[in-house]
């Protein structure tokens, strides 16, 4: 865009540099030593680095810095956790002996109605930090985040990373983690991990408005070479489209946010030769599931418990039945949710070893299709064929006379499109694209259906 007038008119002053007031280095950091404020400098001040717009710490003592090391204890976590909701002004009316059984349901628009509703009376409001969440339907949050519970998340991903075989120390200069995002305009800044000895982590934008150049941003990369990436499917997309695979070397990486196709997962193992984690969680509830392949997530071993429920009832459903994902989270001291509809969808199964397990997951659209004979079909299915395809995103529109227009992101083409036709016997109008981010920014996988359900 060359006309000076059009690019003032999408910059967003919240992430200009020094928008919101900062602490100081000595308030970010209570426990920085030399070493780790002369690593920070070094990547504050690196010449290739990126437009920082903002500074961040964990602001963790050293008794903190000691206790996130280790996951919360499940024992027994239930009962407490509804003690504590019980101590909001949302359930003030609950007796005391109530339990899960009793507490209904609740959405993203209740918390957006009254979020301080569900923070605790007594919280130790001296601990939260505040961050945003957007959500899909445009409604946004100030979610208050708990200095703890924010830290502890590192060590989540540490431990994730050892299930699936990779090794992540904090020995030499290596970044420990860089979650990567790919927009026009993001909040970026580096940091260091106080209970991962101050080593450097970062919030890096691909996109090439965050840095003086493309060269300066393969330098610095290949610099700071992060032992983690984590991103969102397109931004890991970006890495593999701009060759940045050539100078990363990660263990592990993690995506999340937005679905996860297998053809794009099997592109980043074979590029990094490493496990490609796909985690499935919100703002609001922190990380629920897990995945390391193209199987069922597994629900972690932490202070969570997921129902499926009808989508448009206060009903409960069996395992194995497709309704929509109702989280209890008890991770967050400051927002201890009970039952609250995810607005994603699929189905509770057993795996081995006892564990749970979330299938056939469709993030925030349980949308179905009407086909040529009159019959629904639910989109699982069309994922499951654009998935057996190869197509890495995808976007599907039903207009109102039962017309659909595809984008489909790589992939069989000629495969997808008789698969669709298959499928939905109707006028069919498919385009293939080579990049995710020609989707557009957000999800990477879309239904849409404008006929009668």
């Amino acid at each position: 865009m060359s006309d000076p007038d059009l690019r003032g008119a999408l910059v967003l002053a919240e992430y200009a540099p020094g928008e919101a007031a900062v602490l100081s280095d000595a308030e970010r950091w209570p426990t920085l030593d030399a070493a780790g404020s002369a690593r920070l400098n070094h990547w504050r001040e690196h010449p290739d680095a990126p437009h920082w717009t903002h500074a961040t710490g964990d602001r963790l003592t050293a008794e903190q810095v000691q206790r996130v090391r280790h996951p919360l204890s499940t024992d027994d976590w239930l009962t407490d956790h509804l003690a504590a909701a019980r101590r909001t002004l949302r359930y003030r009316g609950m007796p005391s002996d109530s339990t899960l059984d009793d507490f209904p349901t609740i959405s993203r628009a209740d918390l957006v109605d009254d979020l301080a509703a569900f923070v605790p009376l007594d919280a130790d409001l001296s601990r939260m930090l505040h961050g945003t969440s957007s959500g899909s339907t445009g409604a946004a949050l100030l979610i208050p985040d708990d200095v703890e519970e924010v830290a502890r998340g590192f060590h989540l991903l540490v431990a994730l990373a050892a299930s699936a075989g990779a090794t992540v120390t904090s020995d030499g200069e290596r970044m420990a983690v860089a979650n990567l995002v790919f927009q026009r305009q993001a909040f970026t800044y580096v940091s260091v991990i106080s209970s991962f000895a101050h080593r450097a982590m970062a919030r890096l934008n691909l996109h090439p408005t965050s840095w003086s150049g493309l060269d300066a941003r393969s330098r610095f990369l290949t610099e700071a070479d992060p032992q983690i990436l984590s991103g969102h499917p397109t931004s890991l997309a970006e890495l593999l489209d701009a060759g940045l695979d050539s100078v990363l070397h990660p263990a592990v990486i993690f995506s999340g946010a937005m679905a996860l196709s297998a053809g794009l997962r099997a592109r980043l193992e074979a590029a990094f030769e490493c496990p490609v984690i796909d985690v499935y969680g919100l703002h609001e509830t922190r990380p629920i599931a897990a995945r390391s392949d193209d199987g069922p997530f597994r629900v972690l071993d932490r202070r969570v418990h997921v129902e499926v429920w009808d989508p448009r009832r206060e009903v409960a459903l069996p395992p194995g039945a497709m309704g929509e994902i109702v989280v209890t989270a008890g991770e967050n001291p400051l927002l201890p949710l009970v039952r609250y509809r995810t607005g994603d969808y699929g189905r509770l199964v057993h795996l081995d070893g006892g564990a749970v397990g979330i299938a056939d997951l469709e993030g925030r659209e349980n949308t179905r299709f009407r086909a040529g004979d009159g019959t629904l079909v639910p989109c699982v299915e069309l994922t499951q064929h654009l998935q057996a395809h190869g197509a890495q995103g995808w976007s599907i529109d039903q207009d109102a006379a039962g017309r659909v227009h595809a984008v489909i992101v790589g992939g069989d083409e000629p495969g997808i499109r008789s698969a669709l036709h298959a499928l939905l016997g109707v006028e069919l109008d498919l385009q293939q694209v080579e990049r995710l981010i020609e989707l557009g920014e957000g999800k990477p996988r879309r239904y849409r259906s404008a006929v009668a359900d």
